[in-house]
């Protein structure tokens, strides 16, 4: 946010506190000196970005009491996020409220026994019209564990010279120079694993929460390179003066979110290297590849950003076209990041590449909504996916990624060499990142016929706004990259994807055109027996191997309570798995300098 210079006036203060981990809440106390006379408001986000969804914060505050010295207040409430004081008040206000912590995921709050997580748009009220003011938060130790060991990790800076100022990695007071920073640096705080390095000057640390074996040497010797490529990429210095990777290893799980100066990530503790790991795991590839992506919205996404976006208004939606060049141009670069960082090899890559092509081929979606479409309605159908989210959208952010792969790409050829995506993104590093200056709807295209001429801008723009077919293979043949589809097994399709329900199989996606749909299966029946031979989770594809494509098999299933009978005709598993290869022999001595170039950096 934008905000004018603020007078010399006391900062907003906080206390936060983990009060009754077992309960999974945590107190917040919130003090203003100079309230509004006209009846203080105070509001709380609806939405975090990075992730366009209305999320309802408010919803998880228990209970909030406000008063004035020793007078208790009455507290209103205009709406679903905003609570009011009333008019005439004189002198200091203090709220007390209590937050409920127990999403595990990076967006929100979480807090047990083990280790407690907050982003500050779950759990900091903002004093309307008070935003552009310093903020000081006291991170108090949780209550009951003081002598567990617990530590904090976050990027939000101490806030040295004020009294109880917090020690790096301690309890005690931090700082935001106004409410906007405030909400961008998450917290956690437990016992975790920790680690440090530089990169390109900067201090760098990785903080991981919950049980695992993690080789911090071998995460450590990976991070630093990549980080030091996308740094270069953008041009030295960084935008931060320090970063850090907050990262909670459960079971299963994954996902990210970027923010300022940090990251918090959530990741299966087996994707993490163990020591005496050689080659990097598909897991650990995965994990990279996420570190990767939200390490490169430093730039993409927290400072160059969309105009619409210019400033957030985090009380209802912010709608915009361009998601497909700020989470698509991401998706692109994190994985091609580990490739020129020499993470992984170029085969890995290819076959990192081949998968999304792959994604993108097998949902009929991408004939009906265009990325640009996908980036606007975001809000209601990206992060609401349902049973039919294959049939009528398309991913922005896999999409996107083969966008920026074929601009770039052409940017390269026609150039000789010469410009490429990487002269792209410093440009708007330097007019938009350095400038806080927000990218226009049609600012992409335009700035693509700057960089490559009209006919590219025209290009890319139809590109973003159709829905045909993209000119993958034409391009790959330009640097000497093989592009073939191939069928994911020999054995004909129901055209379906299954979701195991222990033994039980439900059909989770029925797609377009395929033998379920045509035969009337619908998404949400179980399967129970085909041909007369029952249908479980280990036999389903065994038995379709043992018919051809035509034959008519009886398939009885499950419709809530109802059992039905459905004759479906099987019909050739399609050819929508993409395979990536490098042309080794025929060659042409200028692609294979293209091609070098572009996975090399």
């Amino acid at each position: 946010l934008a905000f004018p210079a603020a007078p010399m006036t006391a900062p907003v203060r906080y206390t936060i506190q983990a009060v009754h981990p077992a309960a999974h809440l945590f107190e917040v106390g919130l003090q203003l000196d100079d309230p509004d006379p006209a009846g203080q408001v105070f509001t709380l986000p609806a939405w975090i970005p990075g992730s366009y969804m209305i999320r309802e914060f408010a919803r998880n505050i228990v209970r909030l009491s406000a008063r004035a010295g020793r007078q208790e207040l009455e507290v209103t409430r205009p709406d679903k996020h905003t609570w009011q004081l009333p008019a005439g008040i004189q002198g200091p206000v203090s709220l007390r409220y209590t937050v409920y912590a127990w999403d595990l995921s990076v967006r929100t709050a979480h807090l047990d026994q083990t280790h407690g997580f907050f982003n500050g748009t779950s759990v900091f009220l903002c004093a309307r019209g008070h935003e552009a003011r310093a903020h000081l938060v006291d991170i108090r130790p949780p209550v009951g564990l003081e002598d567990a060991g617990w530590r904090v990790a976050t990027s939000l800076p101490e806030a040295e010279g004020e009294k109880g100022a917090a020690e790096r990695y301690g309890f005690g007071l931090y700082r935001a120079p106004d409410y906007d920073a405030l909400i961008d640096h998450p917290v956690e705080m437990g016992r975790f694993g920790l680690a440090e390095f530089d990169a390109c000057g900067v201090p760098h640390a990785v903080a991981i929460t919950g049980r695992h074996d993690c080789d911090l040497g071998r995460l450590v010797e990976d991070l630093k390179p990549i980080c030091e490529a996308q740094i270069r990429l953008f041009g030295e210095p960084a935008p931060m003066d320090r970063y850090v990777f907050l990262v909670m290893a459960v079971g299963d799980g994954y996902g990210g979110l970027e923010h300022r100066a940090s990251t918090a990530l959530l990741c299966s503790r087996a994707d993490l290297p163990h020591v005496g790991l050689d080659a990097p795991s598909e897991g650990y590839r995965q994990f990279l590849g996420l570190c990767s992506h939200e390490y490169f919205h430093t730039w993409n996404v927290k400072r160059i950003k969309p105009a619409a976006f210019v400033p957030y208004d985090l009380s209802r939606e912010n709608y915009t076209h361009l998601l497909w060049a700020f989470e698509g141009f991401t998706s692109y670069y994190d994985d091609l990041m580990l490739v020129r960082s020499g993470r992984i090899s170029v085969a890995d890559y290819l076959g990192l590449l081949g998968k999304t092509l792959t994604q993108v081929h097998k949902g009929s979606g991408r004939r009906k909504q265009s990325v640009a479409e996908s980036s606007f309605d975001a809000w209601t159908k990206y992060y609401r996916q349902d049973e039919n989210t294959p049939n009528a959208t398309v991913s922005y952010y896999t999409k996107g990624s083969l966008v920026a792969l074929l601009l770039d790409l052409r940017l390269r050829v026609e150039s000789g060499g010469g410009r490429s995506l990487d002269d792209l993104m410093r440009v708007l590093w330097q007019r938009h990142g350095q400038t806080g200056v927000g990218v226009a709807e049609d600012g992409l295209f335009a700035l693509a016929a700057e960089i490559g001429g009209a006919e590219t801008g025209r290009w890319l723009q139809a590109l973003v706004e159709g829905t045909d077919e993209l000119p993958l293979e034409a391009w790959f043949k330009r640097v000497d990259v093989a592009l073939t589809w191939e069928a994911a097994a020999a054995a004909p399709g129901l055209g379906v994807r299954t979701a195991a329900d222990g033994d039980a199989v439900r059909l989770a996606n029925v797609f377009d055109g395929g033998a379920a749909q045509a035969g009337g299966l619908s998404a949400g029946d179980v399967l129970v027996a085909l041909d007369g031979l029952k249908v479980n989770a280990g036999n389903l594809d065994k038995l379709l191997a043992r018919r051809l494509p035509g034959e008519e098999v009886e398939i009885h299933a499950f419709r809530r309570d109802e059992l039905m009978h459905f004759a479906v005709s099987l019909q050739e598993a399609p050819r929508d798995t993409a395979k990536l290869s490098l042309v080794e022999e025929g060659g042409s001595p200028a692609h294979l300098a293209l091609r070098e170039a572009w996975l090399g950096g």
